[in-house]
């Protein structure tokens, strides 16, 4: 029988030469992003395939987040006699927490296991390969445009997902919790501030570069066949929604720390 000393060993040496490998990646993905040659046709159709088509669900996700967060503040708020705060802390805990999370997660799941699935099925074709043979960078060509593409498109999300999520709290609140509908806007207007909307777009380009490296890096790793390419896709939505929750709960705190 092993050892079990062995075995967490084992894990923990795993753990961090998969850590050590992601960041060697990300590191020549980001230099790759950052230095010239640039190819702007592929970055503009990623920011296409990755902030135009994922609109939709994350309005939707927005929308109902922020009616159910309207209905459950006033619901805690009403045993205190404070409803009147409904619109402050909707409009706060949207724009600095729950647009940028809501929206992440959505994208890990939808964006970062699609560059998953599409990398993963070029890595196992050798498409990959072929353009390595040609002298062609797929760090430059390939992952570099959807890295970019996913920085310039995510904090353009969050707002939309905020204005949306915060729309979401003002319907239900006048038309279900009797809110005056120029009351409530004007007091989510005078209490949100410049910090709190920097505050989420922040976290929105961090999230938006976790969820790009996240889908390259596993779907560059992808196994041969459509198990290992579904694999990828798996690993790379999981990962990125972790790290999405652990760099918020990160940023969170030294966002409070620094007075922002």
């Amino acid at each position: 029988m092993t050892n079990p000393l062995q075995l967490i060993g084992r894990a923990t040496l795993g753990l961090f030469a998969e850590i050590g490998r992601l960041s060697v990646f990300a590191a020549r993905v980001k230099t790759a992003a950052f230095t010239p040659r640039w190819y702007g046709g592929e970055i503009l159709r990623q920011m296409v395939r990755i902030g135009f088509y994922s609109l939709p669900v994350v309005g939707l996700a927005a929308v109902f987040i922020g009616a159910a967060l309207a209905l459950n503040i006033y619901e805690g708020g009403s045993r205190y006699g404070a409803e009147q705060f409904v619109p402050n802390i909707v409009v706060l805990g949207i724009s600095r927490e729950l647009g940028a999370v809501i929206t992440g997660l959505m994208l890990a799941g939808r964006v970062s296991a699609g560059i998953a699935a599409e990398i993963g099925a070029m890595r196992v074709t050798e498409q990959i390969d072929a353009l390595e043979t040609l002298s062609a960078s797929p760090y430059r060509y390939l992952y570099a445009p959807r890295f970019i593409a996913a920085l310039l498109t995510l904090p353009v999300l969050v707002i939309a997902a905020d204005i949306i999520g915060v729309m979401g709290g003002w319907l239900v609140s006048v038309q279900a919790l009797g809110f005056d509908s120029t009351v409530y806007l004007r007091n989510t207007v005078d209490f949100v501030t410049r910090d709190d909307i920097l505050v989420g777009v922040i976290k929105a380009v961090v999230f938006g570069g976790v969820i790009a490296i996240m889908g390259c890096y596993q779907g560059d790793r992808s196994q041969a066949g459509a198990t290992g390419v579904g694999r990828a896709a798996t690993l790379s939505m999981v990962g990125a929604a972790v790290l999405v929750l652990a760099f918020n709960y990160v940023m969170s705190t030294l966002f409070v720390e620094i007075g922002l």
